[in-house]
């Protein structure tokens, strides 16, 4: 049976910027069920706290982060990069651990966007592009979903799975 990476946010947990959770939808309480889950959130695994304040990306590409060409900041323009790294690179770990080949992230987010990520100017408007855990995930050839994607995930976890 295959492990799914899930960002703990979408589990109910109030881990997010704002110190609430995104939803618990039913597929990822079943799979929970199953065993299947490993939850994390990189933002907190990476030392920052919760609440927090609002972070974004200029420019939206979290692979431009991991190459040291942009930078994660804050809303007040601090540099929050090493944590955003240091979330991503366990994320990595845990992947690597466990053998997973999916991950269902948090569409939209920083760390966790997979197809759209904030463009840095805090005005609420996205730009193509994906967070920085997603960025390194998709290096190391795990297929990323977002909360939006859950039946393409499931397709492709029963894939994996046959």
């Amino acid at each position: 049976m295959h492990k799914v990476l899930v960002s703990a946010c979408l589990l109910g947990q109030p881990v997010r910027y704002d110190g609430r959770a995104s939803g618990h939808p039913d597929m990822l309480q079943r799979w929970q069920g199953e065993g299947r889950v490993l939850a994390l959130c990189p933002e907190v695994a990476g030392g920052l706290p919760t609440p927090r304040s609002p972070a974004e990306i200029p420019g939206g590409q979290g692979s431009a982060v991991l190459e040291g060409q942009a930078q994660v900041l804050t809303v007040t323009a601090e540099d929050v990069s090493a944590a955003f790294l240091a979330g991503a690179q366990i994320a990595l770990a845990l992947v690597r651990r466990h053998g997973i080949r999916i991950a269902v992230l948090k569409s939209g987010s920083p760390s966790c966007g997979n197809l759209q990520t904030y463009d840095g100017t805090f005005s609420g408007t996205k730009v193509r592009g994906e967070g920085v855990t997603t960025a390194l995930l998709r290096r190391e050839g795990v297929q990323v979903f977002s909360e939006l994607q859950l039946e393409a995930a499931a397709q492709a976890l029963a894939a994996l799975d046959a």
